[in-house]
């Protein structure tokens, strides 16, 4: 990681022998301590992209579980696997989709007021869909099925 940082920092570049990289002292431009590794000019930048990109990779994994930690556990007597079966049918799982009509909208196919009828702000279908599946199981532990008039059967 260290080593991932300093290649952040533009201070690393690995020798074109394969050896070792030195610290060094005392030149123009380097700072105490910098590694000169001379001429992978492209291997830095490469490795600094993938840095970016386990980076992002990694604040995205920590938004999710945040999410889940917010929108967890279901309401009593929801099973995630019940509401997985009506997500199915309704909008074959997809949390972004929106009906032909524009009116209903996301995994459960909401309509916007039964969306805030459960607590939901804007649309269904902008929610993480972990908030859609907590906000399905409070509708279906508060009204039932009947909700999902097809699905919900």
């Amino acid at each position: 990681m260290v080593l991932a940082l300093a290649i952040a920092a533009g201070n690393v570049l690995l020798p074109e022998d394969g050896s070792e990289a030195t610290t060094v002292t005392g030149q123009a431009g380097v700072t105490p301590g910098s590694l000169l590794l001379p001429g992978r000019t492209e291997e830095v930048e490469a490795a600094v992209k993938n840095l970016e990109a386990d980076t992002r990779e990694h604040r995205r994994e920590q938004r999710r579980l945040r999410l889940i930690d917010r929108f967890r556990p279901l309401p009593a007597g929801v099973t995630i696997e019940r509401l997985e079966q009506i997500a199915e049918c309704e909008s074959g799982g997809d949390p972004r989709v929106v009906s032909s009509s524009g009116l209903y909208h996301g995994k459960y196919q909401f309509h916007p007021d039964t969306w805030r009828s459960v607590g939901g702000k804007g649309l269904p279908s902008e929610a993480p869909e972990v908030e859609q599946d907590y906000r399905a199981g409070l509708l279906l532990a508060r009204s039932g099925p009947g909700q999902w008039p097809v699905c919900g059967a």
